[in-house]
């Protein structure tokens, strides 16, 4: 049995640790935190930190998957980067926004969208580019 190349084990498991991360956020926000996200959360800003968090910790699954395919692609590496980025930029700072009031970090957050958009197109491009032998 072959193993998984490098990249692709980290995408896989920074994906998975991601998901599981949401799983705890979202059941942190609707128990224990609650009162908190309720003061400082004017704008669903955990909901949205949330739902984008989740969609992006699936998409570097799929680009784990994607590497697996193509370990070779450049494209696939800078895409996982770029969501990985974007995590930590957008749903990070919409967390800290939520959970703590912290606004001072307001500024970063378009920066994170960017990096999921400029990921998915990186995405794109390395599935463009790659050709497979065995297709027509």
């Amino acid at each position: 049995m072959n193993s998984l190349p490098t990249l692709a084990r980290w995408f896989l498991v920074l994906g998975a640790l991601n998901m599981a991360l949401t799983v705890g956020l979202g059941a942190a926000g609707m128990h224990g935190l609650k009162a908190q996200i309720a003061v400082n959360d004017h704008g669903g800003w955990f909901q949205t930190a949330l739902q984008y968090h989740q969609l992006h910790a699936l998409g570097l699954m799929v680009i784990g998957l994607a590497v697996v395919r193509v370990p070779d692609s450049r494209w696939f590496a800078l895409s996982g980067l770029l969501l990985l980025i974007g995590i930590v930029l957008f749903s990070g700072n919409l967390y800290l926004r939520s959970i703590a009031g912290i606004h001072v970090f307001h500024a970063v957050t378009p920066l994170g969208g960017s990096a999921f958009i400029l990921g998915w197109l990186m995405f794109a491009l390395g599935a463009w580019r790659h050709s497979s032998p065995n297709t027509a």
